[in-house]
């Protein structure tokens, strides 16, 4: 007798960005590095801290000895519009990951979606590993790193950006001068 075939699984269209793991872990080294928590710290800046983002970054470095990506994610955080949630949640990240995509092609851009979706398919297929992280602007394509990220560029054009690393350019593909600037993709 013949065992019947496992039904197929459809994978989530979007992964949680590895910065979510990032920030879960900044958050709970803090109290060990500062000896407040984020709660503590966001009160604390709201009370005592300047009320203009850039100065609260100076503050927070020049008064309280904090780094500058501490202090500037502190600052922020503690700004009525900061990230919140949205940086240190997975469910709440995948949320807003969709109404980022949804936000990007819409209004003029909203003719791109069909190639964005087909663009999001071949890259998804590129393997069972392969996650789409998005973000406001765009969404990188991950494996170990990001290989590739798709951006609604113009209301007519979308761009497909490698991580080619020194691989050459030939044919179709435009050198941007990441790798001569030392960028990467995020």
């Amino acid at each position: 007798m013949a065992k019947a075939a496992k039904p197929a699984t459809k994978r989530p269209l979007y992964s949680v960005h590895p910065g979510v793991a990032m920030v879960q872990k900044w958050i709970a080294d803090l109290p060990k590095k500062t000896g407040k928590s984020l709660d503590q710290w966001v009160a604390f800046i709201q009370s005592d801290g300047p009320h203009d983002l850039k100065a609260r970054r100076a503050w927070l470095k020049a008064e309280h000895g904090l780094g500058t990506n501490t202090a500037w994610w502190l600052a922020e955080r503690a700004d009525e519009g900061g990230m919140g949630m949205i940086e240190e949640d997975p469910a709440t990240y995948l949320a807003a990951a969709e109404g980022y995509v949804a936000a990007m092609y819409s209004g003029g851009k909203a003719g791109l979606q069909p190639i964005y979706d087909r663009l999001l398919a071949l890259g998804l297929n590129i393997g069972e590993d392969v996650k789409a992280c998005p973000c406001k602007t765009i969404v990188p394509l991950y494996r170990n790193h990001v290989f590739a990220e798709i951006k609604p560029t113009t209301r007519t054009r979308i761009d497909l950006g490698f991580a080619l690393k020194d691989a050459p350019i030939v044919g179709r593909l435009i050198d941007t001068g990441g790798f001569k600037k030392n960028e990467t993709l995020p």
